[in-house]
């Protein structure tokens, strides 16, 4: 079956080729009609004003202070974020998920998640940041990363609730980072490397709730890998676990219980997950119309698509987009 990718508003739509001729039959006539909200803001490096930093570690206290306890706007970064909270109140909201600022979290950001913080009153605690090219400069393989079960693609992304000792180990790495960062020893990045490695793999040892003989098996992690990388390109044309089963060689029951076991979620979760995080970026960064969105996203009838996000959200289409665009109404 032949496929087509576009780029909509700063999302990838992965297109067959009915669904392609659908959507520009629904949008090339009044193009100059379609317009984007807004963009989602991007921070493509870690350090806005040196693109050559790989990684970056900061007091969430000393950044407030800089920034007037201002918040940003909800935008994405294309690195790794790592937020270490020892005190604070606000709200933390990631891929449109909402989650209280409380005392002893730990919270993982992957590339491409739209998130915004907003704090009601100063936050200590720490801040890490990396791109892959930090992890590749260093030796760390990405695959490490995915091994790891504390950076999630699409769904929910609830912080870590940490006991005292392991927010004091965690907030003891962190402080050897912030040491390292300020000489100018031999190896230095190396250095940070081998310190942010402990670092995640002690984080990860707190992750409750998840099969560790399933994460020890590296077949196992391998089907994962390959499974997520199918998502990424077929979600939009594949709703069933039978396809994605099929197209990987192996039968349904044998990937639903290998991703269970691995991530929490079946493989049905997954993809739906997947498609509620790209409904709602194209609901708030584009002017598609329900329909449009409905094709792109392999619905077919926009009443499915309606029924599908009002079950995953608890409202209609038409009232979030009203709900992130307040002005509009």
């Amino acid at each position: 079956m032949h496929t087509g990718i576009l780029i909509f508003g700063g999302s990838v739509l992965n297109l067959t080729h009915r669904q392609m001729c659908m959507f520009t039959s629904c949008t090339v006539a009044k193009m100059s009609e379609i317009k984007t909200h807004q963009q989602i803001k991007e921070y493509p490096t870690v350090h806005r004003h040196n693109e050559a930093l790989t990684f970056r570690a900061f007091r969430t206290e000393d950044h407030f202070a800089e920034v007037g306890g201002n918040a940003d706007v909800p935008h994405r970064h294309n690195f790794y974020t790592v937020l270490l909270i020892k005190r604070g109140r606000g709200t933390h909201t990631i891929d449109y998920n909402a989650y209280s600022i409380q005392s002893n979290q730990l919270f993982f950001v992957s590339p491409g998640q739209v998130h915004h913080l907003v704090e009601d009153e100063c936050t200590y605690g720490y801040v890490l940041l990396f791109s892959i090219e930090f992890l590749r400069d260093n030796n760390i393989e990405l695959s490490f990363l995915e091994d790891l079960h504390l950076f999630h693609d699409y769904g929910e992304s609830p912080p870590l609730v940490l006991s005292l000792e392991q927010l004091d180990t965690l907030s003891a790495f962190c402080e050897q980072i912030l040491a390292i960062e300020n000489t100018d020893i031999k190896f230095r990045e190396q250095a940070i490397g081998a310190v942010l490695k402990l670092f995640l793999i002690h984080a990860n040892s707190y992750v409750p709730g998840i099969d560790e003989d399933a994460r020890l098996t590296g077949s196992a992690q391998e089907l994962l890998r390959r499974f997520k990388s199918l998502v990424d390109s077929k979600y939009s044309e594949w709703h069933d676990a039978m396809s994605f089963a099929n197209a990987l060689g192996i039968s349904p029951d044998h990937l639903n219980r290998t991703i269970k076991q691995l991530i929490g979620k079946t493989v049905k979760e997954y993809i739906q997950s997947r498609l509620v995080v790209e409904s709602r970026r194209l609901l708030a960064f584009s002017s598609l119309s329900a329909k449009q969105i409905s094709v792109a996203l392999g619905f077919g009838e926009p009443a499915n698509f309606s029924a599908f996000f009002k079950k995953h959200t608890g409202m209609p289409p038409s009232q979030f987009r009203k709900d992130q665009h307040p002005g509009n109404s």
